[in-house]
Formats: structure tokens, sequence, C-alpha cells
């Protein structure tokens, strides 16, 4: 296994939105991993996230911050159920009035979380050393 560099990115717009929406599809992570701090307008999550990057099959665990954030919404994510496991499919931005608008993480099973952010704010960050897995994402056609 290749050793590959940790993942630092940092998003200011849509665009650079979609670069990290990439780097974190089939990122797997629990409820309880999810956590909004209102007073500090911080939306964090942690999970496992499969580096497509990388060669030979590896997660990592990695975490998204986002910034600026108002108001947070779920659907069909149950705050409760802190062990239920989310499959992140995409990450993305529909502007506002500018610079914000609404941060959608969308997830497996029809589920999503949707921040109004004042401006787009996110950093995805890798905070360990990756691991081996047996299990690839697939994707049928």
């Amino acid at each position: 296994m290749a050793k590959t560099p940790p993942l630092r990115l940092l998003a200011q717009d849509a665009d650079d939105l979609a670069i990290i929406s990439a780097a974190m599809q089939d990122a797997v992570a629990r409820v309880g991993d999810i956590s909004y701090e209102p007073k500090a307008r911080l939306l964090t999550m942690s999970f496992n996230r499969y580096c497509w990057e990388a060669e030979g099959g590896v997660r990592v665990r990695s975490a998204l911050q986002l910034g600026g954030v108002l108001k947070v919404q779920a659907r069909k994510i149950r705050r409760g159920a802190r062990d239920a496991v989310l499959e992140v499919l995409t990450v993305t931005f529909d502007a506002g009035e500018a610079p914000g608008g609404l941060v959608t993480i969308s997830c497996a099973g029809g589920g999503d979380l949707r921040a109004d952010v004042e401006c787009l704010d996110a950093v995805l960050a890798d905070v360990s050393e990756p691991w081996p897995t047996l299990r690839a994402p697939a994707h049928g056609d």
C-alpha cells in the first residue's frame, strides 16, 4: 500500500465544494459523530472516508467542518439513533443571498443534512493514518 499524503481541503465556493464532495463520496459516519455548536456557528462531522485517490483500498478517519452555520436541519436522520450509520453520497452548495446559501450533505437511503450558512467556509481534513479495507464501495449501473 503506497503512502498518500493526508487531505487538507478548503472550500469557499461551489467549485471548491465539489472537490470535497468527490473526496467524501462513500464516507461512512455515525449520527453521533455529527456535532452542531450554535454559539460557535460550527457544524462538524467525523467519518471514515474511502480514499479514492489511494491505491489498494484504504479508509482514513476524516472530519468536515462548516463555519458560519446559522441553522441545521435533518431529513430522514434520527438524532436519537446515535449509532445509526450514514453513507455520504454528495455535498452541494445552493447559493442564497450572497455570500450565503445552503450546504446539503446527501446520504444513501434518502436522508440529508442541510446547513444554512452565512458564507461557504468548509474544511475537510484527514485526522488519522489510513488503514486497509477489504470492502471497496460499489455502485450499480
